[in-house]
């Protein structure tokens, strides 16, 4: 048994959540900031909007088994254009099934799953980069805190205490995992050897479950801590802070609580939009910003290296 920080895991339940209509009860400020982007980038009407439908099946070669602790999303990519054809298509029948047939972009990938797979990852690119790259330190912060404490869990209580504590659906029981109200039976035979445990940000209030032999089966959960993942980080004491880092880097720090652009950082603050470049520009070869392409905008956010320092200074 092992863990996993899983980018793909947040991409298809994010997707989802972005596209219903319902009012989420913590992630409406992000929904609120991303909904406008995703929208002028037509993520609605893509591949994306076929291989995720609203609720039920989502092929499984979107979550492929993660390389390692933290697979980057390149990795992920990287294995959902080496699916296997016969994985692609056999996921793609049972979509199918379930959605009474395939739009024309999921036909085509069926068609030709070698060449189509591309399209699929630089849709989800796109995605990544509008969505959740700039809050990807934020939601990264709240996964790890939740793997360690888990691992603590297991080191002082057991792995029996760590299943029984996971979600109200997973029993540890007789030397057996069950899992209530899952559709399709999971034994031995069914699945692969060992099991990743994943947290989610965005996964829940059920879990996320993908079993595909010969890989392991994957159990994907709500993370701890969610619920104040958009809530606002202490101030920090902007005269020490500017001693260090000089008071416009500092302002737009402080201002980057909410990934934006040059442009509207330069009307939040009062800089002027060349100032703000060149601000932009050092903070980013320091580290402590990460700039992310959005159509014709460039979004930059705070890095976590950005989110420490900002946390020292507020003492």
């Amino acid at each position: 048994m092992r863990f996993a920080v899983s980018p793909m895991w947040e991409v298809v339940p994010s997707f989802r959540l972005l596209n219903s209509a319902a009012t989420h009860p913590v992630h409406h400020i992000w929904v609120e900031q991303v909904r406008p982007r995703s929208a002028a980038a037509g993520a609605a009407r893509g591949w994306l909007a076929e291989l995720i439908p609203p609720s039920g099946y989502v092929p499984d070669f979107l979550n492929p088994a993660p390389a390692g602790p933290a697979p980057t999303l390149a990795t992920e990519l990287a294995a959902i254009q080496a699916a296997p054809v016969d994985r692609v298509r056999r996921d793609l029948d049972h979509l199918a099934r379930h959605q009474g047939r395939l739009g024309p972009r999921m036909r085509a990938l069926y068609a030709d799953p070698q060449a189509r797979l591309a399209k699929v990852t630089e849709a989800i690119e796109t995605y990544w980069e509008l969505a959740l790259a700039p809050y990807w330190a934020r939601i990264r912060t709240v996964l790890n805190a939740d793997v360690y404490y888990r691992a603590r869990q297991v080191a002082e209580h057991g792995t029996s205490h760590l299943f029984n504590d996971l979600h109200t659906t997973v029993v540890w029981d007789d030397n057996a995992l069950r899992l209530a109200r899952r559709k399709q039976p999971l034994s031995r035979k069914t699945a692969g050897a060992g099991l990743v445990l994943i947290p989610s940000a965005f996964a829940g209030p059920g879990l996320g479950t993908r079993v595909a032999l010969p890989d392991p089966p994957q159990l994907a959960y709500p993370a701890r801590g969610v619920g104040s993942l958009w809530e606002s980080r202490p101030a920090a004491r902007n005269d020490a802070l500017a001693g260090v880092l000089g008071r416009s880097r500092t302002l737009l720090l402080t201002e980057l609580e909410t990934p934006a652009s040059t442009t509207e950082l330069a009307r939040r603050t009062g800089l002027s939009a060349a100032g703000v470049s060149q601000c932009l520009t050092a903070l980013r070869e320091a580290g402590l910003v990460s700039a992310h392409r959005v159509g014709r905008s460039v979004l930059y956010a705070r890095t976590a290296a950005a989110e420490t320092l900002l946390e020292a200074a507020s003492g």
